[in-house]
């Protein structure tokens, strides 16, 4: 899909390179020989495409705006603006070539994502034979063997074995999830250290990793009914000035009229009838609100997705990674009476134990005790247990590190380790210092407080949403939830602004009316699902973001007014009078520079601290 859209970005890219040298010669006051061919093949390289694409709609009895725009461009040349017309193919060159290549990419992240799924796995026969086959062959009764660290190969339940599975790219949960007889897998999610029998429950095409896809494909069409009632708008817009230039050229030469004459009012009409201010009035403000945003680390991938961003009404945030940093951190520490330990005793104690384990607990607790500048004694005889922790040998002593159970494995939704005989710790993914003021930002934006969708337990969502003022928690969430949750409220009549961050979070990006993906960590496909990523993680900008495309919108609306204005008083004056061809395009290129003019005020830099939370970080 790539291969096949790079010649369009070449292609515009070619006629922007020649449009800006031709541009430079020409202001440069060298001859027309010097810049003219320089038009000329901004003309060839940019209108090719669009040309082609215009009569084939023509062959199927469709008229649209880019035929209009190539035959007002060659009007433009045939009556001596050859500028004009070149500065107007080159917009609409780049415009389709951005758009084609936006597409791409997301439809290769779509396709990527099924390679997280392993394509063979290992599975057992009647007689305990096992065999390795095709995930694609598997039916559900199968029972697979899953060894350490392997990729699960179906979604299917527990038979036999303890084991934890990273499962972040389903449910979007920062920690590895304890398996035992009886619990879920997932296709696609990463097994930890110990061995499993898994009966699979789901066929491979109905596997919650296939559904993300199939679910991000349906969310990305659904955005079709408006590019549909633009294209009849444009239809109808293009159909009438092809119409009235007919008319204005055949009425004149119909009573007697000059044939130069004739042509001479028809394309002066065509001039400054056709939409190059009002392409210009829609364009500037919205690429310069990119433009701001992209200087401040949010990258917005299009004018229309600039547009759509300040159309939002409601927000719906997911929780880790979005609201929180996505990797956890102690954050208390326990030592038992009786233990001979203090606070630091204890967490140098757990440190030494995890320190040759990979687990991100045991990372968090590592890196704890070198952030108090803790010495980390040398570990003897370590073991890792499925499911169990750890036991080591340290300074001569035995020591087991493990997550408390049931319950007590929770303290206000943080996550509780005991090391044994001796205390707790207690770790939580922890909050980004300016989610508060960012929920109280959307809240104030919006009207209503923001919505948690989150694929982690209800205990850890409350705590997140204790702290951020939300109260509209939705925990225990599959992908496919939040895309029935921003479903829910767009039924009723909302515009959902989506935040997440992970591969779970992309079908919610991609059905929302406007997604915003977190994006130091963000997982490839909720990027590519995305209208605007930010890029340094501050979680701020997201509002501040929201605030300047609705700054763009109203100058769009003021643009519009103007061109509307402009583009009536000189047909008008074609029409019933006799506008003078120069006076024509002065009137047409002034207001084309006017609104341009007054679009790019949205480059000031205070045109974003206006949207900035004040007591936030960023």
């Amino acid at each position: 899909m790539v291969a096949r859209v790079l010649p369009e970005a070449r292609w515009a890219l070619a006629a922007l390179v020649a449009f800006l040298l031709g541009l430079a010669l020409d202001l440069g006051g060298a001859p027309a020989w010097a810049f003219g061919p320089l038009y000329a093949v901004a003309y060839v390289t940019g209108g090719w495409e669009p040309a082609l694409e215009g009569l084939r709609a023509l062959r199927e009895k469709t008229l649209d705006v880019d035929l209009l725009m190539i035959v007002a461009a060659l009007g433009a040349a045939a009556i001596g603006q050859v500028l004009d017309g070149a500065l107007l193919i080159v917009i609409f060159a780049t415009s389709g070539a951005l758009e084609a290549l936006a597409t791409a990419r997301t439809a290769d992240s779509v396709r990527g994502l099924l390679d997280l799924a392993p394509t063979t796995a290992t599975r057992l026969t009647t007689d305990g034979r096992e065999e390795t086959v095709p995930t694609s062959e598997l039916a559900v009764g199968d029972v697979l063997l899953i060894r350490p660290g392997e990729r699960i190969g179906a979604d299917g339940q527990v038979l036999d074995g303890t084991s934890e599975a990273d499962q972040a790219t389903i449910t979007g949960e920062p920690l590895p999830v304890l398996k035992r007889p009886g619990d879920e897998v997932f296709a696609g999610t990463l097994n930890g250290n110990g061995a499993l029998r898994v009966r699979v429950e789901r066929d491979p095409a109905e596997s919650v990793i296939a559904r993300i896809v199939t679910l991000v494909e349906e969310a990305s069409r659904t955005k079709a009914p408006t590019q549909l009632f633009i294209e009849k708008v444009e239809q109808r817009y293009a159909v009438g000035v092809v119409a009235a230039t007919l008319a204005v050229f055949a009425v004149p030469l119909a009573f007697g009229a000059e044939l130069a004459d004739a042509l001479l009012r028809a394309m002066t009409f065509m001039i400054v009838a056709s939409p190059c201010a009002v392409v210009l009035a829609t364009m500037p403000p919205l690429l310069s609100a990119i433009a701001n945003a992209g200087r401040h680390g949010v990258l917005v991938k299009s004018a229309v997705a600039m547009e759509r961003l300040g159309e939002i009404d409601t927000a719906a945030l997911d929780k880790t990674g979005t609201l929180t940093e996505g990797a956890p951190e102690v954050t208390d520490v326990r030592p038992l009476l009786g233990s001979g330990l203090d606070e630091d005793g204890l967490l140098a104690l757990a440190a030494a134990a995890e320190h040759p384990s990979e687990h991100p607990l045991a990372r968090a607790i590592v890196s704890a005790a070198r952030g108090r500048g803790l010495p980390i004694a040398a570990a003897e005889d370590f073991t890792a247990l499925p499911g169990l922790g750890v036991t080591a040998v340290v300074d001569g002593r035995e020591v087991r590190v493990g997550r408390a159970e049931g319950d007590a494995g929770r303290d206000d939704g943080a996550t509780v380790v005991r090391v044994l005989r001796d205390g707790t710790l207690a770790l939580t993914d922890r909050l980004r210092a300016d989610a508060p003021a960012t929920t109280a930002a959307l809240t104030a934006l919006t009207g209503t407080a923001p919505v948690l969708l989150t694929g982690d337990n209800a205990h850890t969502a409350a705590r997140v949403a204790d702290a951020t003022g939300l109260t509209d928690v939705r925990a225990d969430l599959l992908p496919e939830d939040k895309v029935k949750a921003v479903r829910e409220l767009q039924d009723r009549g909302r515009k959902v602004l989506f935040v997440g961050d992970g591969v779970n979070d992309a079908p919610a990006l991609a059905a929302a009316h406007s997604g915003v993906a977190m994006g130091s960590a963000g997982a490839d496909l909720a990027l590519e699902s995305a209208d605007a990523v930010v890029v340094r993680d501050e979680l701020a900008t997201v509002p501040a973001v929201v605030r300047l495309s609705r700054a763009a919108r109203r100058l769009v609306v003021q643009n519009l007014v103007i061109a509307g204005t402009f583009i009536t008083v000189l047909v008008i004056w074609d029409l019933a009078g006799h506008l003078p061809l120069p006076l024509g395009v002065a009137g047409h290129e002034g207001s084309t520079v006017l609104v341009g003019l007054n679009g790019l005020r949205l480059l000031r830099e205070s045109a974003w601290r206006s949207g900035v939370v004040q007591d936030s970080k960023g």
